[in-house]
């Protein structure tokens, strides 16, 4: 669903899963309208239960399959992962070739900058 805040016009959209959750919960506790907050200013936006349903249709059905998709899941048992073995791999030592010395360089003076007159 599609929004502008009221407050900051900053479109924003509110995704079907926190709709439904939005439209279920209003359904429990005997509520008419949600707020949705933009994510720009963090304010309310009321948004009217008749609205929600008109772009959430079959949110009945919706809300069952929600619900035992996450009867099922709570049910599955979980095993844990088998534990691998780690292998040492041996360390190949390399012998390194030593750097060569390298002759410092001599420093040149650096160069001095002269002051041009200003041209007018």
């Amino acid at each position: 669903m599609n929004l502008r805040c009221i407050y900051c016009q900053t479109p924003f959209a509110l995704p079907r899963a926190e709709m439904l959750g939005a439209i279920v919960t209003m359904n429990e506790k005997h509520q008419s309208h949600y707020d949705a907050h933009c994510p720009r200013c963090r304010r309310a936006n009321s948004i009217s239960r008749q609205r929600m349903e008109l772009f959430f249709p079959n949110w009945q059905d919706a809300a069952k399959q929600m619900a035992a998709e996450t009867s099922a899941a709570a049910t599955q048992k979980t095993e844990p992962l088998p534990k691998v073995k780690k292998e040492v791999s041996e360390k190949k030592t390399v012998a390194k070739k030593p750097a060569a010395a390298k002759a410092p360089a001599e420093k040149k003076p650096a160069a001095k900058k002269t002051a041009e007159p200003k041209k007018k």
